[in-house]
């Protein structure tokens, strides 16, 4: 008997070892090309459409409501090597819980959007490990935040999984503050013609509010998937892009548009 029980833990352990890698980052070739396809396309825009909620934390209290996208472009420097650039924006507006409107007004404040003019982020094979760095705000704020290993990937059946827990801790200019917060992103890609919406992201964050909403910590958490046309988002975003967000429309054509960004006040 205990023989048998030996044979059958074997054999669970043989085809765990089969079904996900077992490496540190989980990486292999195809699927950094299949991350990279996933996540940016391979060269035409792509949108990762949203839908969540802001909730208190501990209460768990209902706040707002949020919806928006991250707009991402692929380039690829050189094809041969295991390297890829992506060039995005996003945008995400709070929206009343209750009549569903998006808040330009809150409590007497006004409502900004949660918005990012251009993020340059690189992937990088080495080994089995993805290193990615991130270059994101303007002028004197300008922030490059890596090298991070912390992208791991492993198979659930069919569907790989891929997951970037994100740490941010960093001084806020200007005071004796830091900027703290915890993100996680779980990324789902399913077989090509085994689900409507292949390309699915779940996303959780903890950290403070936005300043007009008293900055407190809250839970914000959205589901997500791919939309590779921007005439695929919901037709009221749409609009309030359209109208009052027009450069969200589209991602950065280049790294020369990302540089002009970067070099404004």
């Amino acid at each position: 008997m205990n023989r048998l029980i030996s044979l059958m833990r074997a054999a669970v352990l043989a085809l765990a070892a089969m079904a996900s890698p077992t490496l540190a980052g989980g990486f292999t070739p195809d699927l950094f090309e299949r991350w990279i396809d996933a996540r940016v396309g391979t060269g035409e825009p792509v949108y990762w459409y949203s839908i969540g909620t802001v909730r208190a934390y501990p209460s768990g209290e209902l706040l707002f409501t949020m919806e928006g996208y991250d707009a991402a472009r692929m380039h690829r420097p050189d094809p041969a090597q295991p390297l890829a650039h992506q060039y995005n924006r996003k945008i995400y507006v709070f929206r009343d819980p209750d009549s569903g409107e998006i808040l330009r007004e809150y409590e007497g404040q006004p409502v900004e959007p949660i918005a990012y003019p251009y993020q340059f982020i690189t992937y990088e094979l080495i080994g089995d490990e993805v290193e990615t760095f991130v270059e994101q705000g303007a002028g004197a704020a300008v922030r490059r935040i890596g090298p991070g290993r912390d992208i791991h990937a492993r198979m659930l059946g069919d569907t790989t999984v891929y997951t970037a827990p994100v740490y941010l801790d960093f001084p806020i200019p200007g005071t004796e503050m830091r900027y703290q917060a915890f993100e996680n992103y779980d990324f789902f890609v399913q077989p090509e013609g085994a689900v409507d919406e292949p390309h699915q992201l779940s996303w959780v964050r903890y950290g403070p509010a936005p300043n007009w909403a008293g900055g407190q910590d809250v839970i914000m958490h959205m589901i997500t998937w791919r939309i590779d046309d921007f005439t695929g988002i919901p037709a009221d975003l749409r609009n309030y892009i359209e109208t009052d967000a027009p450069l969200w429309r589209t991602p950065p054509e280049s790294l020369d548009e990302i540089r002009a960004l970067q070099a404004a006040d």
